[in-house]
């Protein structure tokens, strides 16, 4: 392997681990505030030990997440320092607004939220993890301004042979800003609420375990999660057809890729369903097309072409110069199948689930066959925002900035083939064992369950006791 593609390796890796625990903190952190809001206007105790409970996990996730994005940071300055030079300017704005404002407004409120229960009143307390919520949205919102100006460069001017800001205006009002900021934090949204109501179906596989409190906790749980779920899926889908339909004009080739499109499709355009490449002769091998589908998912309207990606690639090499302007095809066109497929099924999960345990009805928590796939439903979100930021970053190949600045022009000049499998290992084996250690403890808390974590809040609460207060002897 050469230094590009171990440097990229490393770059996958980091990023996808830590996009693990991104969304998943700041869905979590949503549903909790929903849960500590239901219990300050209905006075029912039983959302405040809901409230405590999920709040563990959803530590545990901000945890994670802020170990692997110090590593990510880090690989970025050691092995593409040339990509930092070039974007810097840009970048350096928004990432300083994220850090200084963003992350310490998250990190100031749920300090203040874990340690204020019974000292503010409960709405203020309610208060503080909503501006744990709204600090991680605009932590996100910040570092999506970076990532969209890779995707769609805007207010830059190219100085010297790196990118300078002219103005900071026109970056915040990058189109691709709004796309990627409203589909990431929808798709946030998504993962904590059907993470709670997966959880929470696997504890109610082993009902007769748990006490009758646990019991209603677990399931009052499920409908919280689901009905978050339900609201936040379709607005996935919504905002995720307005990006698809973004990327037909912005990043072609993008687009093209994510449907297996080699040649142009012809006017209307037929949807692929299922399809394999021939990455080599630059071909489909088979497909299971739709007629009219693409015309209507691309233009909301029975007609329009698709160019396909030959095509593209050559007016990108004329305008570009020589090179191969080709994504990893299949790897794009399944991972967008991935993500739109997950995403639906989410919906449907949630609209079944809401159905079968309305008022009075108990369905769901009497069938243990459905109570495991509402469970293994708790991995889909995160299949799904991997498959879409490996959509994000792939499909802009062979760019790091699209139409700007090559991923062979950005790897750092001194950083070595043994360096980097070094660290490529070291990082693996971390990553490993950050994740067995959440995945434990994740466990461990669920077996305590929420009645516990009250009980231990109320232990902590207690006056502490010096055993010397009596003298040493």
């Amino acid at each position: 392997m050469d230094i590009v593609t171990l440097a990229r390796i490393q770059f996958a890796m980091t990023t996808v681990f830590h996009y693990f625990f991104v969304p998943f903190s700041i869905g979590m952190a949503f549903v909790v505030a929903i849960m500590e809001t239901l219990y300050v206007t209905k006075k029912d105790e039983v959302y405040k030990k809901m409230t405590k409970f999920w709040a563990q996990i959803l530590l545990l996730s901000f945890a994670v997440g802020v170990v692997t994005g110090i590593i990510q940071e880090f690989q970025f300055g050691m092995n593409w320092s040339d990509y930092s030079r070039f974007v810097g300017d840009i970048f350096g704005a928004p990432l300083a607004v994220e850090a200084l404002l963003a992350f310490f407004l998250e990190s100031t409120f749920l300090g203040l939220w874990m340690f204020t229960w019974d000292r503010v009143k409960p709405g203020v307390h309610a208060l503080f993890i909503w501006l744990v919520g709204f600090g991680s949205v605009m932590s996100a919102f910040w570092i999506l301004v970076a990532n969209s100006f890779m995707q769609h460069p805007t207010g830059y001017t190219l100085n010297n042979g790196r990118a300078e800001m002219t103005d900071f205006g026109a970056i915040l009002k990058n189109p691709q800003v709004w796309y990627e900021f409203s589909h990431v934090i929808a798709g946030a949204i998504v993962t904590g609420g059907i993470v709670v109501a997966g959880l929470s179906a696997f504890k109610l596989l082993k009902k007769h375990q748990l006490s009758e409190m646990t019991q209603t906790i677990y399931k009052k749980t499920m409908r919280v999660g689901l009905w978050v779920t339900l609201v936040a899926s379709a607005s996935v889908l919504f905002a995720g057809d307005l990006q698809m339909k973004a990327l037909v004009e912005d990043q072609p080739m993008k687009f093209a890729a994510t449907e297996g499109l080699y040649e142009n499709s012809g006017d209307p355009a037929a949807w692929t369903v299922v399809a394999w490449a021939n990455e080599a002769k630059k071909e489909r091998v088979f497909g299971v097309e739709i007629p009219y589908m693409l015309s209507i998912l691309s233009y909301n309207a029975p007609e329009g072409a698709v160019k396909g990606m030959n095509e593209i690639n050559e007016e990108l090499t004329a305008k570009y110069g020589e090179g191969n302007y080709y994504p990893p095809v299949n790897t794009l066109f399944w991972s967008f199948r991935i993500m739109a497929g997950f995403g639906t099924l989410m919906l449907i999960t949630a609209i079944v689930g809401l159905i079968m345990t309305r008022k009075n009805k108990q369905a769901l928590f009497e069938k243990k066959w459905l109570l495991w796939i509402f469970g293994f439903m708790t991995f889909s979100p995160f299949l799904a925002n991997t498959s879409g930021w490996l959509i994000t970053e792939l499909g802009r190949y062979p760019w790091t900035v699209y139409g700007l600045f090559k991923i062979e022009d950005s790897v750092s000049p001194n950083v070595s083939v043994t360096s980097l499998l070094i660290s490529n290992i070291i990082y693996f084996l971390l990553f490993t064992g950050l994740g067995a250690v959440m995945v434990y403890l994740v466990i461990r808390e669920l077996k305590k369950g929420p009645e516990y974590v009250d009980h231990q809040h109320e232990e902590d609460s207690k006056p502490s006791i010096d055993p010397f207060d009596g003298g040493a002897f």
